[in-house]
């Protein structure tokens, strides 16, 4: 039979909020070295900067072992809205890849530029402002798929499910810490 593996992204669980009455405080994780600043490189299809971050158009993604139909089928993203990052281009093909490297050769139109984000750390605090001290409005479990809606430096305002807050960058994959968007 086929190696062919199904995906629902990182947890099977929708977006799942939490409302925070008074949660404890819980120190947030630093991820890796800041990273330095280059000049991205531009993808030979569509002049876009590579890497970059797209997300799944559908609620199924077959990402195949090369560019082109005839190619065998690697794995099925099963997620709607998932984050994924495009690593190369070939006409009308974009190599993916997901927050766990998992991916494959996908044609152009099942893929959106609208920005979404997959939270990485359980129970992340959303907050009213991008700032530690101010109060949280929600939890967010990890693997959440949001809406990314604004980025700074440290902060992401996102939007899941009618919530919307900021969420501390390091929380989330899908964004490069260059990426400021507005």
């Amino acid at each position: 039979g086929r190696n062919m593996k199904a995906r629902a992204g990182w947890a099977v669980a929708m977006a799942a909020v939490f409302v925070v009455l008074g949660a404890d405080a819980r120190p947030g994780h630093a991820q890796g070295a800041a990273q330095a600043a280059v000049e991205p490189r531009r993808g030979p299809e569509t002049g876009l900067p590579m890497p970059r971050y797209v997300s799944l158009k559908t609620s199924e993604g077959r990402a195949r072992r090369g560019p082109a139909r005839t190619h065998r089928i690697d794995w099925v993203f099963t997620r709607r809205d998932m984050p994924l990052r495009v690593t190369a281009e070939f006409e009308h093909w974009r190599l993916v890849e997901d927050h766990e490297g998992q991916g494959g050769w996908m044609h152009h139109a099942l893929l959106s530029g609208v920005r979404t984000t997959l939270v990485m750390e359980d129970l992340a605090a959303m907050r009213t402002q991008p700032q530690t001290d101010a109060p949280e409005v929600a939890h967010l479990q990890a693997g959440v798929v949001a809406r990314i809606l604004r980025c700074e430096a440290a902060w992401c305002r996102i939007g899941v499910e009618g919530h919307r807050g900021w969420v501390a960058r390091d929380a989330l994959w899908g964004i490069d810490g260059h990426e400021f968007l507005d």
